[in-house]
């Protein structure tokens, strides 16, 4: 019997290394959030930098800097502590906390006062974002306002409004550009648009940009809203999930984003506020020399 150990190599030379097999992510029945760990990575649209996504205790998503920091060097009003997926915007005790990347992000007016330590780690953030605008990869944000509409085309909101189980929210891009955000077999996000051909679509109308209570530094008048409280139950709890119509018959599958849904808020959203519905055609009037 040969007493010669293994060299761990084949008889061709190469590395005999052993194979794993990857094991695709799932999201436990009773996580708080549907949301796969591993798709909370992310970078800001606005500066480039990487920020984590977490889930808040009212289900609203929060980007958070994607380090812990010393507890001491962060204000008391920006500590934040995970705890089971959720992120909760207090001071756990310990001497680490996350900090919301809002605080940090260059891209904004700078928040007064700052630590040493937190300036100092803003300032390098706004290198890589100068960095990244300087090689090309980041595309500098443009305003955040209705797409211009052509001399025979409609207006086309940027953020529209939708209406949805008597509760209205604000969309991060326009309604046909609403994507699935279940996990596909391939662990991959789901490229269908939750506005799919085959389910019936709402309906544009005009309602009272007030919500039967008198709100203060916000004129009266109506707004569009895309419609959605004809449908059925189940049609708007589907975009309420944001799911094509196949993830929505496939409970089980998990998400690789969050619902980009805002809480329609008229004083804090008075710009998303268009008092003409998108399906009216703007021709545009030339002034003469």
């Amino acid at each position: 019997m040969s007493s010669t150990a293994s060299s761990g190599r084949r008889w061709d030379g190469t590395p005999n290394r052993p194979h794993h097999r990857q094991r695709a992510l799932r999201a436990a029945p009773d996580s708080p959030t549907r949301l796969v760990r591993s798709a909370q990575s992310s970078r800001c649209h606005d500066c480039g930098n990487r920020i984590d996504w977490y889930t808040r205790p009212d289900n609203r998503p929060v980007s958070l800097h994607p380090h812990e920091l010393d507890a001491t060097t962060v204000p008391a009003a920006s500590r934040w502590h995970v705890n089971s997926g959720i992120a909760h915007p207090a001071d756990d005790g310990t001497p680490w906390c996350r900090i919301p990347h809002l605080a940090l992000c260059p891209a904004r007016p700078d928040p007064t006062p700052l630590s040493p330590q937190i300036a100092a780690l803003r300032r390098h953030l706004a290198l890589h974002t100068r960095r990244l605008l300087d090689t090309g990869t980041l595309t500098p944000p443009t305003p955040d306002t209705a797409s211009p509409a052509t001399a025979q085309g409609p207006c086309r909101p940027a953020r529209p409004i939708v209406l949805a189980l008597h509760t209205r929210y604000l969309a991060a891009q326009p309604i046909d550009t609403i994507q699935c955000v279940a996990q596909t077999r391939r662990r991959h996000r789901c490229t269908h648009p939750v506005l799919s051909p085959g389910a019936p679509a709402g309906t544009w109308t005009l309602v009272p940009a007030t919500t039967g209570r008198r709100q203060l530094a916000l004129p009266d008048g109506l707004m569009a809203v895309y419609d959605l409280t004809h449908l059925t139950y189940t049609e708007q709890l589907r975009w309420r999930h944001q799911r094509c119509l196949h993830h929505a018959a496939a409970p089980g599958a998990a998400d690789l984003a969050f619902c980009n849904w805002e809480p329609f808020n008229p004083l804090l959203h008075h710009q998303h506020i268009h008092n003409r519905l998108p399906t009216t055609a703007r021709h545009r009037t030339q002034a003469r020399a």
